[in-house]
């Protein structure tokens, strides 16, 4: 009966992934700006790019400031859906000690990364304001920020290394840690670029 319930509950977690991990239909639906598709060129995964930040078009227009921000957000977004797929997915009956010890050190790399996302969007929106000095210290704490969450990121899956941990559980975490570094990875490339352009 406990085996049952735990298999149930398990495929409830696989559907949250799924339903979370799949692109909007109206993000789907919505051409990609020319401008989104031309700078998605540059990222690691520029399909991903584009079907992520197509939805904001009419708001990014051609502002490389605006595109790096909301790339940040929907880099946010997603590690929060990653955060609380690793709650639940901890809360899981039957999980072996080395499964458990992992999904709590990889939801403790995720929290860490939406923190520093979550500081880089703070501290874009108050780009505007700096000038000088300050616009690079502020440009320079996002960088910095940014690519620190993607190595906690990509960190996340150190302890389900080994065969021994193979299986469902593993997988669904992977598919979280992927869907997740890739908008962080994008992100980065999209607010170096428009470092790059300000400093030119």
């Amino acid at each position: 009966m406990e085996m049952s319930r735990s298999a149930l509950l398990f495929s409830a977690l696989l559907l949250f992934l799924t339903y979370t991990t799949a692109p909007a239909s109206s993000a789907a639906a919505a051409p990609a700006n020319k401008y989104i598709k031309t700078s998605c060129t540059m990222t690691t995964y520029p399909l991903v790019c584009e079907q992520s930040l197509s939805a904001y078009a009419k708001t990014i227009q051609n502002n490389p400031q605006l595109l790096a921000s909301i790339a940040l957000q929907v880099s946010l977004n997603r590690t929060k859906v990653a955060q609380t797929f690793m709650n639940r997915l901890g809360k899981f009956k039957g999980l072996k000690p080395r499964q458990y010890g992992a999904i709590h050190d990889c939801k403790e790399e995720v929290e860490d990364s939406l923190d520093r996302v979550s500081r880089s969007c703070d501290e874009m929106k108050d780009l505007g304001r700096a000038k000088g000095n300050e616009f690079s210290f502020r440009m320079s704490n996002v960088e910095t920020w940014v690519s620190a969450a993607l190595t906690d990121e990509t960190t996340c899956m150190d302890g389900f290394a080994g065969k021994g941990m193979d299986g469902k559980i593993k997988e669904s975490v992977r598919a979280q840690v992927v869907a997740v570094a890739r908008v962080t990875s994008n992100a980065l490339a999209l607010v170096n670029n428009f470092a790059a352009k300000h400093k030119n």
